[in-house]
Formats: structure tokens, C-alpha cells, sequence
């Protein structure tokens, strides 16, 4: 058996693993996208280090494109087998991916318009952008997406099965075993995909994978802790009026449409409920976020006991009254023409595409507003540089000074941190390797030495592309 790390290796996008059985039996584990400006990864998108053909089936962790997002491209490209993954899952993947169509092609189609206009003037030989992959591909890749319970065991063939155990990241995520039977000899498989924090808000606590022979570990905190929990509601709503009422500013939150902005909706729906939250307008501008949303509301077997509680009170933890929800453009661009305070919640969380940057360009040389980081960005995108301390930053062709307030709360992030990840692995006891992927390698790094002080002593960090042989 080999496992051949094809994606998110050194780097926290792209996830892609491979496993090949002795008979040739190819698992593939996530297809993700890699969103980041790294210059040598430029060309990861478009090439593969394996033949999409040979693939026999594929499992998806969980619907965020940086795991999901190269599912139709390797439809396209020849993949004709099943895509496993939970039943919620199944529902979000379907509208990102889209979602994520439509980005390719409307980006192609912006990059190509530029490209002519240049070549009038400089008479330069640039070729044409084509879409990594179009709609048409995406509506293909998602009629091979098989949604499964969790906690049950699926025979992918007579010699491999699969369980889905919730992970608590986002809405159907899900930690991955494989049961894998070769010449008589079973081989437990592990795959955390992304772990998710306990006592956070909407979705039932990460739960620990059965024990495993091997494990691919997520490590996108390993390197440090976050924010202590009870100090989160107050300096959210602290941040709300100082730049809301005190300075009478905009509150600009990039938040991933997926997950983080259904966890800051609920939290100001719970300030509002509780009579704590000023009187306001909130904008969650992002169709795709609206569109989540909705399916979050129709996957309440996800959600954990204190939102069932207070769903008693309060039937929709995701509405109240201040809150509007936008889809069209026109009123996305109305927003830039507000000058009354308010909060804007929009995608995407990086600030490396979507509404956010047009609200950015707009909102960034004033000093009244705030820019609320509520998560991990790759340090070569706009998030990565502001939260790095940047002066200026050059939007839609334009440099722009930093003088509004940059705030940063690390600890709305999904991901958990170096002391959660070894609490939810603390139960392998048998682990014969472990490998960090999903990470930066100063934290993977770091991360290492903090598992070998907790009695891990058999770690690995492999690189793009590397084949172990198990």
C-alpha cells in the first residue's frame, strides 16, 4: 500500500491524497482547490500527479472548496467514479461547486476582456484564459456525489470500507476511516480532514476516530492556541461599538460563506435576543452564503444541544429583524454608497475574491471603519497582509492606505488548535505513522515537537508529491 500526498502538503489549501492498494485500487481522499498567490504553485490547479481516470472512487471530507473545489476538473479530466461523503455534505458541495463554476468562468471572461484591450495597445501575445472547469462540468461532478450516515460502515468494494464520523468543522464534516483488507491483513486507515473545536457554537462536538494504523492529521493551528472562548461574545460586541456608535463607522467582517458566517449570524442573533446588540443594520452579502444558510436550516440533525435549546425560544437562530440577506449585485454595490454605521458580513474570508474586496476598496482609507479577520488567511492573500501589518494594498489596480482599524479574533476560527487536535487524537494508540498535512511548515514544524512532547514520537511532515510506502 502506498499513500502519495498530491495537494496540502506544506501548504493549508489544495487537499488531495492518494492511496493505492497492492491490486491498483486507487482511493483518492479530497480534491481541493489551492487558493494563495504562491508563485510555485501557480500551475497546481491545472495538473494532477496521478491520472484522473485511474482514480476508483473518491471521499470528501467536507464541502469547503480548499478540499472540494477540483471535483470537476477531475470529472472532466476522466474521473467516472463515486464521490462518498456525508448526507449534509452532499447538500453544501452541491452549491459550491456552482458557485465555484461560475467563479471560473466569470474570472476567464474578466481576465480575457483585459487581455484585449492590452493587446490593442502593447500588441502583446498573451493566450486566452479557459475556466479550470464550467458549469456544465460541475453539474457532472455533482450527480456522482453519494451522500452517507455517519457512524455507518460502507463496503466501497469487497476489500475496503468507509465510516463518516462528524468532525465538528462545518456543517457535515467529517473524519474519514478506512477498513482496508489486503492478503488477508487488515490495515485501519485514518484521515482527520479538518478538526473542528469543541464548545462552539451550531454543530455537536469534533468525536474522536476509532484507533488507526495510519492517520493524515490536519495542522493549520499547530503551531499555537487560540482565544479562550468567554472573552469572545464581549470583545465582539465591543468591537460592534467602537466602530459602530463610537466612531459611527462601517464593520467590515470577510467571513467564508460556509460555516463561519452562520456562526456569526447566530452570535448576533443571540446579542439581539439578549437585548444587547445596538440598533444597527447587518448585511450578509454573499449568495452563496444565503444559500448555505438554508440548507443549514434543513440539517438540524447537525446541530448541537444548546442551539436546539434555544431554537425553542427562537425558531430561526439565523433572522431577526436588523438582518438583511442580499443576493442581487445592484444592492451589493449600494452598500459602498452607505454612509450610515453598519456591519457587513461577505465572502470571501481571505479577501482574495468575491463582494469583501469590492466593501474592502471601498471601506479601507477610512479611518472610522474596521476590518474584523475572523480566521486563518494564507499569508500571500489580502487577509494574510493585513493581518501581517501591512500600510497599503493594491485593490482592483489601485494602491490604498490602511487607515482603517484592523481587529483580528482568531478564535471564531473551525480549525482546532495544537492543544484540541492532540485531544482528539490522544485515543490512537497504535499509530504506526502519522502525517501532518493542512499546514504551513514553520507550524507544522513547531507542531512536530509539540506531539513528540505528548507521545507522538512517529511523525511526519511529507512534501507535495511525495509516495510512502506504508
Amino acid at each position: 500500500m502506498q499513500v502519495q500526498f498530491c495537494g496540502a502538503a506544506q501548504e493549508v489549501t489544495g487537499s488531495c491524497h492518494l492511496i493505492t492498494l497492492d491490486n491498483g485500487f486507487k482511493i483518492l481522499l479530497d480534491c481541493g482547490l489551492y487558493q494563495g498567490r504562491n508563485k510555485d504553485m501557480v500551475t497546481f490547479n491545472e495538473n494532477w500527479y496521478f491520472s484522473p481516470a485511474d482514480i476508483d472512487v473518491m471521499i470528501l471530507s467536507h464541502a469547503h472548496i480548499d478540499h472540494s473545489g477540483r471535483i470537476p476538473k477531475l470529472v472532466k479530466d476522466g474521473f467516472s467514479g463515486n464521490i462518498c461523503c456525508t448526507r449534509a455534505t452532499k447538500s453544501l458541495s452541491t452549491i459550491m461547486l456552482l458557485d465555484s463554476a461560475k467563479i471560473q468562468e466569470r474570472d476567464a471572461e474578466f481576465y480575457n476582456k483585459r487581455l484585449l484591450k492590452k493587446k490593442k495597445r502593447r500588441n502583446k501575445k498573451k493566450k486566452i484564459r479557459v475556466p479550470l472547469y464550467r458549469t456544465d462540468d460541475a453539474i457532472l461532478a455533482i450527480s456522482k456525489l453519494v451522500g452517507m450516515d455517519y457512524e455507518e460502515w460502507y463496503d466501497v468494494n469487497d476489500n475496503v470500507s468507509v465510516l463518516f464520523r462528524d468532525a465538528g468543522h462545518i456543517l457535515g464534516s467529517a473524519s474519514v476511516t478506512l477498513k482496508i483488507t489486503e492478503n488477508g491483513k487488515t490495515t485501519m486507515f485514518g484521515f482527520t480532514g479538518d478538526i473542528g473545536r469543541p464548545d462552539r457554537p451550531i454543530l455537536k462536538d469534533p468525536k474522536p476516530m476509532h484507533q488507526v494504523d495510519y492517520l493524515i492529521c490536519e495542522s493549520t493551528y499547530g503551531g499555537k492556541d487560540h482565544e479562550a472562548k468567554p472573552a469572545e461574545s464581549e470583545k465582539f460586541l465591543n468591537i460592534i461599538k467602537n466602530t459602530c456608535i463610537e466612531k459611527k463607522g462601517k464593520l467590515i467582517i470577510p467571513a467564508f460563506s460556509i460555516g463561519r458566517t452562520q456562526e456569526i449570524v447566530y452570535m448576533l442573533d443571540q446579542m439581539e435576543t439578549a437585548g444587547k446588540l445596538p440598533k444597527i443594520p447587518i448585511y450578509v452579502d454573499s449568495p452563496l452564503a444565503v444559500n448555505a444558510t438554508q440548507i443549514f436550516a434543513s440539517h438540524p440533525e447537525c446541530y448541537d444541544k444548546q442551539l436546539s435549546n434555544y431554537m425553542l425560544k427562537d425558531p430561526n437562530p439565523f433572522g431577526f429583524n436588523s438582518l438583511h440577506y442580499i443576493r442581487e449585485v445592484s444592492l451589493s454595490k449600494q452598500l459602498n454608497e452607505v454612509t450610515e454605521p453598519c456591519i457587513i458580513i461577505s465572502a470571501s474570508g481571505m479577501m482574495n475574491a468575491g463582494r469583501v474586496r469590492h466593501h474592502l476598496a471601498n471601506s479601507i482609507e477610512d479611518e472610522k471603519n474596521t476590518l474584523l479577520i475572523v480566521g486563518y488567511c494564507s499569508p500571500d492573500t489580502a487577509g494574510g497582509m493585513l493581518r501581517a501589518g501591512i500600510e497599503s494594498i493594491k485593490l482592483f489596480g489601485e494602491w490604498k492606505m490602511v487607515n482603517a482599524e484592523i481587529e483580528i479574533m482568531d478564535s471564531f476560527s473551525a480549525h482546532a488548535d495544537r492543544g484540541e487536535i492532540v485531544d482528539f487524537i490522544k485515543n490512537q494508540k497504535k499509530l504506526k505513522k502519522l502525517f501532518l498535512v493542512h499546514g504551513e511548515i514553520e507550524r507544522q514544524t513547531s507542531f512536530k515537537t509539540y506531539l513528540f512532547d505528548n507521545g507522538f514520537k512517529k511523525v511526519e511532515i511529507p512534501s507535495l508529491g511525495e509516495t510512502v510506502d506504508l
